[in-house]
């Protein structure tokens, strides 16, 4: 147990490594010639460039745990921040403490150099209460891990969290909330309940409802708090281990959305704005970027105009500001074509994105010609098709041209105004299908 809290002598003997010790530093970094330290320097600002993450430490700091666990606690993770690297280029990581109401210690962007990092998880103060993780999950994901707080572009997002004993509230609906935000959780659990106390966990598989894949990469185990010096390097190369972070992808930053709107005379001017509205409503939800979602727009009467493709623009400003200004064609209806076009001429050039496939159709009419055969080589193609109507549109042309189940991916509306409701099916509905594809 001394070995663990490394505990060095009396401050006036180290000077200022003894204050770096008790924090947890493992007793064999501690380097007395000042010498090497100097040239350490450069590389301990940027830090360790090989484990780019961004990552919340979510500790626990209930009555379950007592004051003393809580500064062994606090000890691991010490070393666990040091051994991962933090600097500029490097890992960032802040700290949110889960009790009865969750409490964010520090963000990512407050520290980025370990030593400053290790003085400020030393200053935390125990809180007790009860051990709501899942409140506290849901508050880091929500609330943490926002770019005002320092969270970079392109990064992995991970919380580790650490739960002794068990949660006092429901960890499942939070596991969901951070996999929907690109979170991805790690539980470190320590003291798992023994048989006898079995009966006071509300769900006794809380770890595998709450990581981000229940397949054994994202939860730890600790038996104890004494003695986890030899648990640190194991959690640091789970923690920089980057092609595992399978939650990182989201149907908000990984999907490629074509919207086909149709131009025909019968929609009219003003219905065309309502159209275009529409439109903007869905893609202003997703994270547009040059490394994230896309958004194409092609617009068709008997003919087809590409508005703009998916490697046009790279921000949702741009692509907010294009969709606002598409010019109303007016024409016929020939959907079957504008479908087969889309395809080809959208769809194609991007076949290698990594990016999951998406194409919303808005008409209001029939169509002159076969909309069935068009949508089945669509769907052939990995393209997932949802089909909005609104007035004219025939209930059998949105339902051939949508992707099963038909039901979840077809909709109507009989005046333009409603429109709206709609949007949050198709948003909801788009995730929906990324979840599926990416179990």
């Amino acid at each position: 147990m001394h070995l663990y809290r490394a505990y060095v002598g009396p401050p006036s003997t180290e000077g200022k490594s003894g204050t770096q010790e008790a924090t947890g530093q493992a007793v064999s970094t501690a380097r007395p010639p000042t010498g090497k330290r100097l040239k350490k320097t450069p590389e301990k600002k940027t830090g360790n460039k090989d484990c780019k993450a961004d990552i919340a430490f979510l500790i626990d700091g209930s009555f379950n745990i007592g004051q003393r666990r809580f500064n062994l606690q606090k000890n691991f993770v010490g070393k666990v921040a040091l051994m991962l690297g933090i600097g500029t280029e490097g890992p960032h990581v802040g700290l949110v403490q889960a009790s009865e109401h969750p409490k964010i210690e520090f963000y990512l962007k407050n520290f980025t150099s370990a030593k400053d990092v290790l003085f400020a998880i030393k200053e935390v103060g125990f809180r007790g209460g009860n051990s709501n993780t899942g409140k506290a999950l849901k508050h880091t994901a929500q609330k943490f891990f926002t770019v005002d707080a320092g969270v970079r572009k392109g990064i992995p997002k991970v919380a580790v969290v650490f739960i002794d004993g068990w949660p006092s509230d429901d960890i499942e609906e939070a596991g969901i909330v951070a996999r929907e935000f690109g979170v991805n959780v790690f539980i470190v659990s320590v003291a798992k309940p023994i048989p006898e106390e079995l009966g006071m966990v509300q769900d006794v598989a809380f770890v595998d409802k709450a990581v981000c894949r229940s397949n054994g990469f994202f939860s730890y185990h600790m038996p104890n708090w004494f003695g986890t010096t030899k648990y640190v390097k194991p959690l640091v190369q789970k923690l920089c281990t980057h092609e595992q972070m399978m939650c990182s992808k989201t149907c908000y930053n990984s999907v490629n959305i074509a919207f086909l709107i149709d131009g025909s005379s019968s929609v009219g001017d003003s219905n065309f704005r309502l159209m275009l509205e529409f439109v903007s409503n869905i893609a202003k939800t997703f994270e547009i970027s040059d490394i994230g979602a896309k958004i194409a727009a092609v617009q068709f009467t008997y003919d087809q105009r590409t508005e703009f493709s998916f490697t046009d623009y790279s921000t949702k400003e741009n692509v907010l500001a294009v969709i606002r200004n598409i010019r109303y064609m007016s024409g016929g209806t020939a959907t079957g074509d504008a479908i087969s076009f889309t395809v080809r001429n959208v769809f194609g050039p991007i076949r290698e994105s990594p990016n999951k496939n998406f194409l919303v159709v808005v008409t209001d009419g029939q169509s002159y010609d076969d909309v069935r055969g068009p949508a089945a080589a669509a769907h052939d193609a990995g393209i997932t098709i949802f089909s909005v109507g609104v007035a004219w549109a025939p209930l059998d042309d949105l339902r051939d041209m949508a992707s099963k189940p038909k039901e979840s991916h077809a909709f109507f509306t009989r005046e333009f105004t409603g429109l709206e409701p709609i949007v949050s099916d198709v948003i909801r509905g788009i995730c929906r299908d990324f979840l599926e594809s990416q179990q």
